[in-house]
């Protein structure tokens, strides 16, 4: 019986470990060496997502790097709920307006933006880099409403130069919708107003920022309760009564929703 049990446990440690070797030791393709990438994909890990961010101004307290380090975050969960996923790292220079003279958001110092063609040809170029690598599913998330149709035109393009290889490109819509109109929809049924929940900077932003990244909050100007309209930045909204627990909702219909699309494509419907 103690020589059944000696095997049954020493082959038990030895699947762990084997388990443990397979798996890379983050999601995060910017962690991993090259041989980590190369095994990984000969394990069959040839799902990657390429967040897309942005660095732009979000109102008096929310640091200018508020999106990329929130997609970060979330990117990593749906990979994680994927499961034989990696994340590149996050794109942060997109199109944020004119540069002179300064439109959108551009017109409050710190924002960075690109024009669209150079933003759709660093994704082209991003996406036929994981190709070569052997990647079969390269899948765009933006976490900023102004570059949408930028990234649907990039994928189509990719598609169409690929039409003849296993790989294929994806920006499900599904993200953007969850983050924005989504999650929207739950916080009234919770009773919070459309005052409050707003476009940008505001109640909705606020509360997923404090849970996916809460050091991109400035919790001395949100407890100071000013200065949250238009001309600071803040649009259609109040963030007062923003909470993580709010955002971290707000997170998981993002990551279902996201990870549901994107299992959709990987079964080819």
């Amino acid at each position: 019986m103690a020589r059944w049990r000696h095997w049954l446990i020493g082959g038990c440690l030895a699947l762990a470990a084997a388990a443990a070797q397979a798996a890379p030791p983050s999601v995060y393709l910017e962690d991993l060496t090259w041989p980590e990438v190369k095994a990984a994909l000969a394990e069959g890990q040839t799902t990657i997502i390429v967040p897309i961010g942005g660095t732009e101004q979000s109102g008096p307290q929310l640091v200018l790097g508020k999106h990329n380090q929130r997609v970060h975050k979330l990117a990593g969960d749906i990979a994680h709920a994927l499961g034989n996923t990696l994340v590149a790292p996050v794109i942060a220079y997109v199109p944020e307006g004119e540069v002179a003279p300064p439109s959108s958001h551009m017109r409050f110092p710190g924002t960075i933006s690109v024009p669209d063609a150079v933003f759709e040809q660093t994704l082209a170029a991003a996406g036929a880099s994981f190709k070569a690598h052997g990647f079969r599913l390269v899948v765009f998330i933006g976490d900023h409403g102004g570059y949408q149709k930028a990234i649907v035109r990039a994928v189509a393009r990719m598609n169409q130069a690929w039409a003849k290889s296993p790989t294929r490109a994806l920006a499900p819509p599904e993200y953007y919708a969850a983050s924005t109109d989504g999650f929207a929809h739950w916080l009234r049924a919770h009773g919070y107003r459309d005052d409050e929940i707003g476009t940008h900077a505001a109640l909705a932003d606020t509360s997923l920022a404090l849970y996916a990244a809460p050091e991109t909050v400035r919790a001395e100007a949100l407890k100071a309760g000013k200065n949250f309209d238009a001309a600071h930045g803040v649009y259609g909204g109040d963030p007062r009564r923003a909470s993580a627990e709010l955002g971290r909702a707000g997170a998981e219909l993002i990551v279902n929703a996201t990870v549901e699309a994107i299992r959709r494509a990987q079964a080819g419907r």
